[in-house]
C-alpha cells in the first residue's frame, strides 16, 4: 500500500517544486515545466489503478491553467488567494454574530461591496483622518468641476 501511494505522491511533489516561486522564473517557464511533467504523467502513469490519480491531476490543473502562472510575471498579484479566502471567513462570522442567520447569501447580494469595504476600512488605522482627508479631496474636486 505505501509504495502505491508513494508512487502517486512523486507528481505530486514535482509539481509543487515547479510551482515554488523564484527570482528566475517567469510565467513561460513555468508553464512549459507544468506541461512537459503533465504529459510525463499522463506518458508513464499507465496502470488501470493511476487513472483516477491522472484525469484528476489533468482536470484540476486545467481548470486553473489559464491564472495558474499570472504570479510570476507580477509580484504584487499573491500565489495564493488564501488571504482574500481569510478575509471573507472573517467578515461571514461578524454578519453571522449580528444576525444569528448562517447563510449571508442576501445580504452580501445587496450590500457586498459596501460591506466589504467598511469591514476592511474599520480594521485599518487612522481610518477616520484618512476619511476625512479623502472626503475634502473629493469635495474640492467636485466644487472645482462644478463653479
Amino acid at each position: 500500500m505505501y509504495t502505491a501511494v508513494s508512487r502517486l505522491v512523486k507528481p505530486l511533489k514535482q509539481i509543487a517544486t515547479i510551482l515554488t516561486p523564484g527570482e528566475d522564473k517567469s510565467s513561460e517557464t513555468v508553464e512549459w515545466e507544468m506541461s512537459i511533467l503533465l504529459s510525463w504523467v499522463k506518458q508513464t502513469y499507465t496502470l488501470q489503478s493511476d487513472e483516477l490519480m491522472v484525469n484528476n491531476l489533468l482536470n484540476f490543473s486545467r481548470g486553473f491553467w489559464k491564472g495558474l502562472f499570472t504570479c510570476y510575471d507580477h509580484y504584487y498579484i499573491p500565489r495564493t488567494n488564501n488571504d482574500l479566502e481569510r478575509f471573507f471567513r472573517k467578515t461571514k462570522a461578524s454578519h453571522r454574530r449580528i444576525t444569528g442567520l448562517r447563510s449571508w447569501n442576501s445580504y452580501i447580494i445587496r450590500n457586498g461591496e459596501m460591506i466589504v469595504l467598511v469591514n476592511d476600512a474599520l480594521r485599518q488605522e487612522h481610518v477616520i483622518s484618512r476619511l476625512r482627508s479623502s472626503s475634502q479631496v473629493v469635495c474640492t474636486v467636485y466644487w472645482s468641476s462644478v463653479a
